[in-house]
């Protein structure tokens, strides 16, 4: 590739990013239905002719930002055997778990799908793929075979989607590498180990 198309390039990126901000900031106070391409590129501080050669409609635009965030989620997720042979979770160290980095560094969008329900098809989808992604990347995802593989991978879906959500909804009280830390502890955890005192409560 020649310099000149290299610069060709990395303007267009860069264009399409300024757009893709500008849309997500205008989404922290305005419904989608209400932002327009006007307001879209007056905010990127391009023109008009500069967002249609990359998109037809608002809605394009959107869906892009929406693939963006799913690839970005598959490569984190991926992260701790993308080049391993074999996987187990008492070889996991922290370190590698980068799905929770994925969510620092979209943390407006991930703002806005819990706390405005801008989103509520990409929250659906992100779910999906944590669903999918160890049915169809780890063979022997189930050690114990009475256990249902797609009953476990929602559960392990909606527990990491879970501790995501309680993330968000303290502002991200915690750091990415802390957040990762907690979820290996509790991977680790074995529950048939565990002891639980009871808190008796009164009958009403």
């Amino acid at each position: 590739m020649t310099d000149n198309n290299t610069g060709i390039d990395r303007r267009i990126r860069k264009s399409k990013m300024a757009l893709k901000e500008s849309l997500i900031s205008l989404m922290q106070s305005k419904d989608f239905r209400e932002i327009s391409i006007t307001d879209i590129v007056e905010l990127a501080d391009l023109n008009r002719g500069t967002f249609y050669k990359h998109y037809q409609y608002k809605e394009e635009l959107l869906e892009e930002v929406m693939e963006d965030v799913i690839a970005d989620l598959i490569i984190s997720y991926r992260e701790p055997y993308k080049n391993a042979e074999t996987f187990t979770i008492n070889g996991l160290t922290a370190s590698v778990i980068k799905i929770f980095e994925h969510v620092a560094n979209h943390a407006n969008i991930y703002t806005l799908i819990l706390k405005s329900n801008a989103w509520p098809t990409l929250l659906e989808r992100i779910c999906n793929e944590l669903k999918k992604l160890p049915v169809e990347d780890l063979e022997d995802y189930r050690p114990n075979p009475k256990i249902n593989k797609e009953l476990a991978s929602s559960y392990q879906a909606y527990a990491i989607l879970g501790m995501i959500i309680e993330w968000v909804n303290t502002g991200f009280k915690y750091s990415a590498d802390y957040m990762a830390e907690q979820l290996l502890e509790i991977l680790n955890n074995k529950s048939v180990n565990a002891v639980f005192k009871i808190n008796h409560f009164k009958q009403k």
